[in-house]
């Protein structure tokens, strides 16, 4: 599988209206590595959506959709106050497709290794241990 960035056509960008860089995760649970994520985009001056997908809860995703949004929103309330944030529930899904000319850039952001190494099952693992799970 190929990583790609795909620049969308300069033509069919909307220039009027508000626009956001899209982000696709289940955020179990939100962290600083996810944090660092999106303040690419918003230190460039964009603004974010971050969607959350519904998932049933399980053992690697104990939290429902709701529960990730509600911490999310605690997390990032100044963002989103000012709507330089904005955070929405998605249906599950199973691919991300495009279509040439598509009039958005597809953006791949690679982390430094201290970022990359975050491990939100780490992360479960302790919240298990100490009682918050």
């Amino acid at each position: 599988m190929q990583k790609i960035h795909v620049e969308g056509d300069p033509k069919l960008k909307n220039t009027g209206a508000k626009q956001y860089s899209m982000f696709i995760g289940r955020w179990q649970p939100w962290h600083a590595g996810h944090r660092w994520l999106i303040d690419q985009r918003l230190n460039e001056g964009k603004n974010v959506l971050i969607c959350i997908r519904d998932i049933a809860p399980d053992e690697k995703n104990p939290f429902s959709a709701q529960e990730v949004e509600a911490n999310i929103k605690k997390e990032l309330w100044q963002l989103l106050s000012d709507q330089t944030v904005k955070v929405i529930v998605i249906p599950d899904i199973e691919s991300v497709n495009f279509g040439r000319g598509v009039g958005y850039d597809i953006i791949e952001h690679v982390p430094p290794q201290d970022i990359h190494d975050i491990s939100a099952t780490k992360i479960r693992e302790q919240m298990k241990q100490e009682g918050k799970l």
